[in-house]
């Protein structure tokens, strides 16, 4: 037997790590853009507010909030200005949230569509329905 290289799938890209880099390709972009976009918001928000009062902190509670009544409550804010320094720190923080949120949907889309794997696809609807319901808990 011979290590000789196949010629048949010679200058052939292999097709699974191909789909491994498209995966890993989407999950980091997804991951960087979530992180830049909230620490964007965060820090222009601090900043105006620091401008604005010349104090740092921001006093505020979200006591008896979930996660999703909080993001609803802060996108309908952003829908109508004024705009404060609190609503683009708040934000952030939502993106911050949201971002491995839907890095889960987007891993569950891939393994569903993309490489048509049933059981990943399973797998990362349970994990999907565990962070959909943890939105919802106070």
């Amino acid at each position: 037997m011979t290590n000789a290289p196949n010629k048949a799938n010679e200058g052939q890209p292999n097709v699974a790590n191909s789909i491994e880099l498209k995966m890993d390709v989407l999950v980091g972009y997804i991951l960087l853009i979530g992180v830049l976009v909230s620490i964007g918001l965060i820090a222009v928000g601090v900043v105006w507010h620091y401008v604005a009062t010349g104090r740092l902190g921001l006093e505020y509670s979200i006591a008896g909030m979930n996660l999703f009544h909080f993001i609803l409550h802060n996108f309908a804010r952003a829908a109508h200005p004024p705009f404060r320094p609190r609503l683009l720190v708040n934000l952030g923080i939502a993106t911050l949230m949201l971002t491995p949120y839907i890095r889960v949907l987007a891993s569950m889309l891939f393994f569903a569509f993309t490489e048509r794997n049933v059981k990943y696809a399973a797998f990362t609807a349970v994990v999907f329905s565990v962070l959909t319901y943890s939105l919802f808990l106070r």
